[in-house]
């Protein structure tokens, strides 16, 4: 019986006192000559009913004796029946299922074949019910129950070979089962006492029980050992309990070298812990080994033997390092001394990096990275050559300005190839605290040096290119200005003396060429910009572009994919379709990623090819394919009028993406009074520079439009499309004047005419800004004419001669010279006011 079951009912009356066995009886069926012949007391003949107990893990074997815990309840009241017959023996079977109720079993509930048990000692127990000592007398049969109020059933027994009958084969088997047990209770110990009482009472002429007691050593399971017990052929069954024995010895054999090569790992741990404990011990005794405090000041001193320290640097570190030896290590300051030495002993003092003083060599890095960009690289070159007089480039701040994806940042990182130098980038865009350009206090917890000192770790190099991006969207918080905490870093006057928050040394960073990226240079504060010098990158016209994708983008990309030159080619005029339909954005990146999709669209259709096993084919990409690979183009054309109609002029802009192409159309109505209406969401510069160009024109509408009054009764409305784009600046003051002059004169401008300048009230026109984004833009949308003003004449002399290629420029001071080019044939209102004055003139002289 198990007891995990649960117990039933206490019962109702206390059990009976039992007369307890004082020691093992010898078992005996009918009459034994030779138990009498030694005077024992006969033992009555089995009985032919028995009350049964049922099992659920396993089966016990004859030959066996092993306690039973019976609880309270019905298999308790049992016990004390059989406590009180003669026989004193009852049934043990296994149930078939092992979570079975035994309160609610039947005889079909159990495997027909069990042990005839009989008891030996009965232990009564406190808490109720009693452990029984059970002898294991033979293996019964379960043949039909027997009605009583307990489950009862009537048994067969199955008798053993006598010994003068066993063979020699099951006598080999039986030396072989010895043997196994030998081996097995080499490895496992615990089932000696067993085997020790077991061959007490057994010899090797009877294999029967030399095979049940076999079994039970093993753990095999409750249904194996069950085929064991209902085994009634003696050859079978030895043969069963040999080859259970043998998996168990298997089993042992794996579970010792489990244990152990766990054992010899860990002991083999322990002892290298031991001996490094006393190695350690050993050595710090001899002097041979410091502890952890001592290596890490040896590790300090180790790298100020590389630098070139400044003296008042030495001095700080010299203090901090006695201070960190009267520390100790548990210390919480300890830890803020430790990392406050390891920061200034990692800054790079004194060391640099030797420079490329070549030019050529640096002129063809720079030409291998970048096409174009003439003014750029001659500048770098001019770095180059001073820093060869003056042995070294320093005190230099390039701020270098333009729309995205124009390739600020990587001539950053050729200009360091250049010159031979690390490079260092960060982005400055968003920062809202000072701590990250000059480092936090270090009474805060987790205080670290700001980037500048960060960089020069990373290089460790005192002259590294440090890149700042997207200085133009820094931000300001109650932690500071990032802003202004670039003063002392950008200023070659003091940055000889920069002061980091964290460090509290000196530093001089005059050695380190700083490089300064921006999309737009009026958010910059001016006491920044004044430190900078400014490079422009205007952008790239078509002629550009063709060049990039094919010399860079293209076998970039290309070679990224996996993709040969044999496999996909880009036509001229395929290319210039994807820069005019499809990124005609000033940089190249919108570029790039078209040129990256239509090579991944080419990959697919390769792989494809490849597992159709079909040979790829050379693809080539033309205009006529970027249809199916991009889709539709995005622009068609930034000319809105292929005929400019009357009252519309083209003027140029510039926006933070590049140079533009901007419209100032006007209309007039008939009205009250007269009135100007403005509309295109424009800027507060914008709308005085139409109030500007409105009172121009109706101030000199006699000179310009005679005889024609200037839009009495009406109102005139003047609009700027794309009105969901916020405008401002003044450079379309010419442009406003000449679309009114047009609606007043009823005359049309000239279609391929572009303008831009600043008018005042006087008629004279102001420069501009961004010469070269507006050329750009009227070249992208095929205006031939185009109109400056005269003291820009000196940006356009900068500027490259293909850039200038395929234009008439026309630079003027007045709006009277831009009249004329606007309007270059006489007007039929002008030859009316022609012959009204001479008629007037006639009239004149007839009448003197």
């Amino acid at each position: 019986m198990d007891e995990k079951n649960n117990p039933p009912p206490p019962p109702e009356e206390d059990p009976p006192e039992l007369t307890l066995a004082s020691e093992e009886p010898e078992v005996v069926s009918g009459k034994d000559e030779k138990h009498e012949e030694r005077g024992l007391r006969p033992i009555l003949p089995y009985p032919n009913e028995v009350y049964v107990l049922p099992l659920n893990r396993r089966p016990f074997f004859p030959g066996m004796a092993a306690p039973v815990l019976i609880e309270p309840g019905a298999y308790y009241e049992v016990l004390k029946i059989v406590a009180k017959t003669d026989h004193k023996c009852m049934g043990l079977f296994l149930t078939r299922e092992e979570d079975a109720n035994i309160y609610k079993l039947e005889p079909k509930d159990f495997y027909q074949v069990g042990v005839l048990a009989r008891i030996l000692r009965i232990i009564p127990m406190e808490q109720g019910g009693a452990q029984v000592i059970l002898n294991m007398e033979k293996r019964i049969s379960m043949l039909e129950p027997v009605k009583d109020k307990y489950l009862k059933v009537k048994v067969e027994y199955h008798e053993e070979l006598p010994p003068h009958k066993i063979s020699k084969e099951l006598k080999a088997y039986s030396i072989s089962i010895i043997t196994t047990i030998k081996e097995l209770l080499k490895l496992n110990p615990l089932f000696k006492e067993e085997l020790q009482i077991f061959l007490g009472h057994s010899d090797f002429t009877e294999p029967g029980r030399l095979a049940d007691f076999a079994v039970a050593l093993t753990t095999a399971s409750r249904e194996e050992l069950q085929d064991v017990l209902q085994t009634f052929d003696l050859q079978a069954r030895i043969d069963k309990a040999l080859i259970l024995l043998k998996k168990e010895l298997d089993i042992s054999r794996l579970q010792s070298s489990i244990n152990q090569r766990i054992e010899a790992t860990i002991s083999k741990t322990q002892r290298e812990f031991f001996l490094r404990e006393q190695l350690k011990a050993i050595k710090k005794e001899l002097g041979m080994e410091k502890d952890d405090k001592t290596m890490e000041t040896e590790k300090f001193e180790t790298r100020l033997k590389e630098r070139k320290v400044p003296e008042d640097v030495m001095k700080v570190i010299k203090d901090e390092m006695d201070k960190l030896g009267t520390l100790e290590m548990q210390s919480a300051e300890y830890a803020v001394s430790r990392n406050y030495l390891d920061w200034l002993t990692i800054v790079p003092w004194g060391m640099f990096s030797e420079e490329n003083n070549d030019l050529g060599k640096a002129e063809k890095i720079l030409d291998e990275d970048h096409y174009g960009l003439k003014d750029i690289k001659e500048r770098i070159l001019e770095f180059i050559g001073v820093g060869k007089l003056t042995k070294g480039v320093k005190g230099s701040i390039i701020c270098l300005v333009g729309p995205p994806g124009v390739g600020k940042t990587s001539i950053g990182k050729s200009v360091a190839r250049a010159l031979n130098r690390k490079f260092f980038r960060f982005s400055v865009g968003g920062m809202r605290d000072e701590a990250e350009i000059k480092g936090h206090r270090r009474t805060y917890i987790g205080a670290m040096p700001g980037k500048m000192v960060q960089a020069l770790k990373n290089c460790q190099t005192m002259n590294p290119v440090i890149m700042i991006d997207e200085v133009d969207k820094m931000g300001m918080s109650y932690h500071g200005d990032p802003a202004s905490a670039l003063l002392e870093v950008l200023d070659p006057e003091q940055n000889k003396e920069f002061l980091d928050h964290y460090l509290d040394v000196r530093c001089d960073l005059s050695n380190v060429l700083f490089m300064i990226t921006a999309n737009v240079l009026d958010t910059i504060p001016e006491a920044l910009k004044d430190r900078m010098e400014t490079l422009r990158l205007s952008g790239y016209i078509q002629a550009e572009k063709l060049e990039i994708a094919i010399k860079y983008l293209i076998p970039r990309n290309r070679k990224s994919m996996g993709l040969k030159s044999t496999d996909v080619v880009f036509t001229k005029d395929g290319i210039s379709q994807i820069i005019n339909g499809y990124a005609r954005e000033a940089g190249v990146r919108n570029l790039e990623n078209n040129i990256k999709k239509i090579l991944r669209k080419v990959a697919i259709k390769i792989v494809r090819d490849q597992e159709a096993k079909k040979k790829p084919k050379k693809i080539t990409i033309s205009s006529k394919d970027l249809h199916e690979y991009l889709g539709k183009p995005i622009f068609t054309s930034d000319r809105y009028y292929e005929h400019t109609p009357i009252g519309v002029c083209t003027g140029l802009a510039w926006t933070a993406l590049g140079g533009a192409t901007l419209y100032v159309e006007a209309s007039v109505a008939p009205s009250e009074k007269t009135e100007l209406k403005m509309t295109g969401q424009l800027g507060e510069v914008m709308k005085e520079s139409m109030l500007i160009a409105w009172d121009y024109a109706h101030g000199l509408s006699d000179k310009y439009a005679h005889g024609i009054p200037f839009f009495e009764k009406s109102i005139v409305h003047v609009h700027v499309p794309e009105g969901a784009t916020p405008k401002d600046g003044p450079s379309a003051g010419i442009t406003i004047v000449t679309s009114l002059l047009s609606l007043l004169l009823k005359t049309p401008v000239r279609d391929d005419l572009g303008m831009t300048g600043e008018i005042t009230l006087t008629g004279k026109v102001l420069p501009i800004g961004g010469l070269k984004e507006k050329l750009i833009a009227a070249k992208r949308s095929n205006l031939k004419t185009l109109i400056f003003p005269k003291e820009n004449l000196r940006d356009y002399d900068e500027l490259p001669a293909y850039l200038k290629k395929g234009v008439e420029v026309h630079f003027v001071d007045t709006y009277d010279e831009v009249f004329k080019i606007a309007f270059p044939r006489k007007t039929l209102h002008e030859k009316e006011a022609l012959v009204r004055r001479s008629k007037q003139k006639a009239r004149r002289t007839r009448a003197s």
